[in-house]
């Protein structure tokens, strides 16, 4: 699907309110590609009042919610081993309240759970104020809204 950053943001926000937990949503894409941006829009529509900056220099932050979930945020973009994730806290995710959001995820490797959501951003040549949005589920997650169960390769 294509969508505007302020579409981007109202799907990202109605993700964070409704999806079940526990559940990881990988979000790809090159830099400037809006990971961030629907990252903390899905972590606003989860209750996160804080600021969300993007984690590129902490790597890891959680976030609580007032229904009592936590956000999860993780950037594994300057991780140069796979293996690295274990000194981030790697093991402690997936908590039954958890929604965990990993930028940069192809660098966990073979550390990633096995079910979770992946979602590939990316901005067209030819129009720069879009996004270029393919979701696939891997595994069992949990629904995703706006997604159907049964599809895999494009959300509406």
């Amino acid at each position: 699907m294509r969508l505007d950053e302020d579409e981007l943001v109202r799907w990202g926000r109605r993700i964070g309110a409704s999806i079940a937990t526990p559940v990881l949503v990988a979000l790809e894409g090159p830099l400037g590609a809006g990971k961030s941006v629907l990252a903390r829009a899905i972590g606003a529509g989860a209750g996160v009042v804080a600021a969300m900056p993007s984690p590129t220099y902490n790597l890891f932050f959680r976030y609580p919610t007032p229904s009592g979930r936590q956000v999860v945020h993780v950037d594994l973009y300057r991780l140069t081993d796979p293996a690295e994730v274990w000194e981030l806290g790697w093991s402690e995710l997936g908590a039954s309240d958890e929604i965990a959001l990993v930028e940069w995820p192809e660098r966990a490797g073979p550390y990633l759970p096995e079910s979770h959501w992946r979602v590939e951003l990316v901005v067209p040549a030819d129009r720069p104020g879009v996004r270029d949005v393919r979701v696939s589920r891997v595994g069992t997650p949990p629904d995703l809204p706006g997604f159907p169960a049964s599809a895999d390769t494009s959300a509406r």
